[in-house]
């Protein structure tokens, strides 16, 4: 049975919308505003195997925050709904992904208790680049955890994200955004041994 979901979130700030097939083949297509952030996206995916699509509006003429963050939840959403009552996953996962100077580790468990513990190591200071018209872009650097926290408040899981070592903050996102996608790919993966059942002694895992 095929593990897909679609999550609307539409506010006076945001329009999100966001389909994701778990057991894809690494395609984003996402119409998505900020640059570094769709590049984030698109990494996630290619490395999770995740197929995503929809688009993402709101009001950056306010700031990156309300998009970035609602994204999250959206994204998280995605993944609960279409993981369903966890049945038959591995649950948890972990990956050391190396990028260059930098070393990120992902940790996580998808055992429907909210928690994020993120040591990006992030200096704060926007990512200045060019749009495709020229225009000077940037990301915001401090959404970064924003989004991690909007996501696992939504997917209901246990997310730990660390830079073991690191200089740029460039790589130190992107390398987490990779780290997190085979951590979660690894989580989220059928268990031929558990035969279906929920991966929890309590027989249910805890919303």
């Amino acid at each position: 049975m095929a593990r897909t979901a679609t999550f609307e979130r539409n506010t006076s700030e945001t329009q999100i919308s966001l389909t994701i097939n778990l057991d894809g083949k690494g395609k984003c297509e996402v119409e998505n505003p900020i640059g570094f952030f769709d590049h984030l996206l698109r990494a996630f995916c290619k490395h999770g195997l995740f197929d995503l699509s929809g688009s993402i509006k709101g009001d950056l003429n306010v700031d990156q925050h309300h998009v970035i963050e609602d994204t999250g939840i959206v994204l998280g959403e995605c993944f609960s709904r279409a993981l369903g009552d966890c049945s038959g996953i591995f649950r948890s996962g972990c990956f050391l992904f190396p990028m260059d100077e930098t070393v990120a580790r992902a940790v996580v468990d998808f055992g429907g208790r909210p928690f994020l513990v993120c040591n990006a190591e992030l200096s704060g200071i926007p990512l200045v680049s060019l749009n495709a018209n020229g225009i000077e872009a940037s990301f915001q650097t401090d959404c970064f955890e924003d989004f991690w926290q909007a996501f696992v408040n939504s997917a209901k899981c246990n997310l730990h994200l660390d830079i073991l070592r690191g200089r740029s903050d460039h790589h130190k996102m992107e390398a987490l955004f990779k780290s997190a996608a085979r951590a979660i790919r690894s989580a989220i993966e059928q268990d031929m041994r558990r035969y279906g059942e929920i991966p929890s002694t309590k027989g249910i895992i805890v919303a």
